[in-house]
């Protein structure tokens, strides 16, 4: 029985040892420094292996202090050793930086640390000033260190109902992660590594691949406001570096969006991804595909629904607005999207989609107003009447632009009609007197650039007027005479009869 256990230990041992390879990056190099990631590596989708995504999955790495003192030695400087052993040094370096720390306990380890991070400027320095191409096991060993260090899982606070309700994560205090002094340097390493010219993008391509993409996509959603403005940095530089990958990283990033926009809407990301983006457009070549111009569509509009678009509206708008300077023809989709998601109870989401709206007007030709031109006044009609003083003032002062007037002249047969009757309705009793004031300047713009049209108007809206009156004396003259009936009926003790066509409400008790 004994030989039984102990030959199923050694089994055990030895499928582990079969697992991981039987070697390390050191033994790769020919180096004797132990691999102290103490974590077999993950195979990528082209093979090769690099550091596992998830950094729960590197606990057994965090070794206790008397182990740290006895394994982990600062090793010499690049410029202390002769140049044909400086690739060994430098695999022996990225190999030691796999060890990861506990970064919440400040002080804990406090001297490895240290000695890591001279570790990690030591790398960074000689990446920096390499005039040679970087080949395949020093691409690898970097790949692999940079994975074991960023890839991890996300932890957010907990935010009670925050998919379910409006929010503002302005009002949050923003996470610090503890960890970010350390992360910066691997961030760093990363970017100087993927713009050095000594990168061979066909050698890196194996080991930066789809599923280190991914991962690095999944780090956008970290609640650190810094590592996510280097991810964007980072990503950045891939898309240009690697060509081949540009439309997988658009799909990515579309995909992303999807799950925002109809699943959880909640991700920290959003703003810099939308960043990304508008550079992304500002590249394009035209005449656009029909997969950009279904992207504008399904994607970018929609983006306006979410409740907490405020947090990310200004680079929206800078795609939207892209988009529209590019092929003047989509002017006409988006001012019908922006109308279909318009808010109507959250006044400061109004207020930035007069802004678009008036951005995206400035780049909109004439033959493409005319097609949506009927819908949006009705839309600026309704705002000019908006009880928050700041959208009826900020819509007033479209008239201020230039270009819009001009396109408002050259229609005002058909916007007159739709618009007079609001800018009359804020004149005669809007609270605001600033409102008052801007109806009044507009109004007085329509009347001197086309007084007949404005006579006609105005009669109109007389006559409507009165129509009103005297549909409301009819209605209080009816519900005057059915008082007095019921009040005859109930005082003679005769009973009231329901005319049988009425629907009765079963009363609640």
């Amino acid at each position: 029985m004994m030989k039984q256990i102990f030959g199923r230990r050694k089994a055990s041992k030895t499928a582990d040892k079969e697992f991981t390879g039987g070697r390390t990056f050191s033994q790769l190099s020919g180096s004797g420094v132990a691999d102290l990631s103490g974590q077999p590596p993950i195979l990528s989708s082209t093979g090769h292996a690099y550091g596992s995504g998830n950094r729960t999955g590197f606990q057994d790495s965090r070794i206790n202090d008397n182990l740290f003192s006895s394994n982990f030695r600062p090793l010499p400087s690049f410029k202390d050793v002769p140049n044909t052993e400086k690739q060994n040094l430098l695999i022996k370096k990225l190999d030691v930086c796999c060890t990861l720390f506990d970064f919440t306990d400040a002080s804990k380890n406090m001297k490895e640390k240290e000695i890591k991070t001279l570790m990690l400027l030591e790398i960074d320095e000689y990446v920096r000033t390499a005039n040679v191409k970087f080949p395949e096991i020093v691409v690898e060993a970097i790949t692999k260190m940079i994975s074991v260090n960023l890839f991890r899982t996300l932890i957010s606070p907990p935010r009670e109902k925050k998919a379910l309700q409006a929010f503002d994560l302005e009002e949050d205090e923003p996470l610090m992660d503890p960890a970010w002094p350390h992360l910066y340097h691997v961030y760093e390493l990363l970017l100087t590594f993927v713009q050095s010219p000594q990168n061979d993008a066909k050698l890196a391509k194996r080991y930066i691949d789809y599923s280190f993409i991914l991962r690095l996509l999944d780090l956008f959603d970290s609640e650190d406001a810094r590592e996510r403005d280097r991810l964007k940095m980072v990503l950045h530089r891939i898309y240009g570096k690697f060509m081949v990958y540009r439309p997988f990283i658009r799909k990515a990033i579309n995909n992303i969006f999807y799950q925002f926009i109809y699943e959880t809407e909640k991700h920290n990301g959003i703003a810099e991804l939308l960043e990304i983006f508008g550079s992304i457009i500002n590249g394009f070549a035209l005449p656009l595909k029909e997969e950009h111009k279904l992207f504008l569509v399904r994607t970018l509009i929609p983006l306006h629904k979410p409740r907490c678009t405020t947090m990310y509206h200004q680079q929206l708008s800078y795609c939207i607005t892209q988009f529209v300077e590019k092929d003047c023809k989509l002017a006409d989709s988006v001012i019908r999207g922006l109308i279909k998601y318009w808010p109507i109870t959250n006044s400061t989401k109004e207020v930035l989609f007069l802004g678009e709206l008036e951005e995206v007007l400035d780049a909109t030709q004439p033959g493409e107003f005319q097609k949506c031109m009927v819908p949006l006044s009705h839309q600026i009609a309704r705002c000019s009447n908006s009880p928050h003083f700041q959208v009826a003032e900020r819509v007033l002062f479209f008239w201020n632009n230039t270009h819009f007037e001009n396109l408002v002249k050259q229609n005002s047969k058909v916007i007159l009609p739709i618009v007079f009757p609001a800018l009359e309705k804020n004149i005669n009793g809007h609270w605001n007197q600033v409102v008052r004031s801007l109806s009044l300047n507009v109004r007085k713009l329509f009347s001197d650039r086309d007084p007949q049209m404005f006579n006609e108007c105005l009669r109109g809206y007389e006559e409507d007027k009165d129509r009103e009156k005297e549909f409301r004396l009819k209605q209080e003259l009816a519900w005057k005479r059915l008082d007095e009936i019921a009040s005859a009926k109930v005082t003679s003790g005769e009973a009231v009869l329901v005319s049988p066509t009425l629907h009765r409400q079963p009363s609640v008790l």
